[in-house]
């Protein structure tokens, strides 16, 4: 009998990795930040720290002596991109999106219930939402997430049904949908409308809209979104003109994949 690749698993391997994820969200880390939130020993996260910074994945910066992604992460990245038939598809996209709507726009995916922005586009205006490239987000609160998981098939939606009814979903703002039964009536409209809207839901000063990305085999593969500052797009613009622009951008990229709908 075959046994499970976990079983093959190197622990030290895992846990280098797990410290390269750890800058995610941060810029910088210093070794006591990183031990904490790995549970690691300090001297263990020293010699992780040490190999990934011999091999270029990770640098020390004089100034604070803490650590920070090295250029062979952003290498790496990049040659992910380059392999990628979707993200390839998805540039002129992006670029043509967020041209037409002047706001940002994303392409994500799902990992482990979150979303996972992959790729993104900007047009230089006195206020923008920023990009969120390589940052992880909850599904639950997010018009990119609510559409990755709405549109995706009903057993992805059953075993999320499951964990998260062993766990309450997180109240980002006061607009965040946390009762488990409401965001998925809220996801079974979204599934027939097509499209997700985020009112605030993550962020009291951001609004989005995102739309589904079908590959050849009429599987959800990603999402895109366009996402500005409540003030410049409200509900109303939202549904009358970001919307229907996300959607038409999704159906396009997804006819590049070789979706035939």
């Amino acid at each position: 009998m075959k046994k499970p690749k976990g079983e093959y698993a190197i622990q030290t391997v895992v846990n280098a990795m797990r410290l390269l994820e750890a800058f995610s969200d941060e810029e910088e880390l210093g070794v006591t930040e990183i031990s904490r939130r790995l549970g690691l020993h300090k001297n263990n996260v020293f010699r992780l720290l040490a190999t990934l910074e011999q091999q270029g994945y990770i640098e020390q910066c004089s100034r604070s002596e803490r650590y920070r992604l090295g250029v062979r992460s952003f290498e790496l990245g990049q040659s992910f991109a380059r392999s990628r038939t979707l993200l390839r598809c998805a540039r002129g996209v992006l670029e043509d999106l967020a041209s037409r709507s002047q706001e940002c726009a994303h392409l994500a995916v799902m990992r482990d219930y979150d979303v996972v922005h992959v790729s993104g586009e900007q047009t230089e205006r006195p206020v923008m939402s920023g990009l969120r490239l390589g940052r992880r987000l909850p599904v639950h609160c997010t018009a990119l997430g609510k559409v990755l998981l709405g549109c995706a098939t009903e057993e992805t939606r059953q075993d999320f049904d499951r964990i998260s009814s062993h766990a309450e979903l997180a109240a980002l703002t006061e607009s965040t949908i946390v009762d488990s039964h409401k965001l998925f009536e809220h996801l079974r409209g979204v599934a027939v409308r097509g499209f997700a809207l985020d009112l605030g839901e993550y962020d009291e000063g951001l609004s989005c809209a995102a739309a589904p990305v079908f590959d050849v085999e009429g599987q959800v593969v990603a999402a895109l979104s366009v996402s500005g500052p409540a003030f410049r797009v409200g509900e109303d613009r939202l549904l009358a003109e970001v919307a229907p622009m996300v959607v038409s951008a999704a159906e396009r990229l997804s006819r590049d994949l070789g979706f035939n709908s």
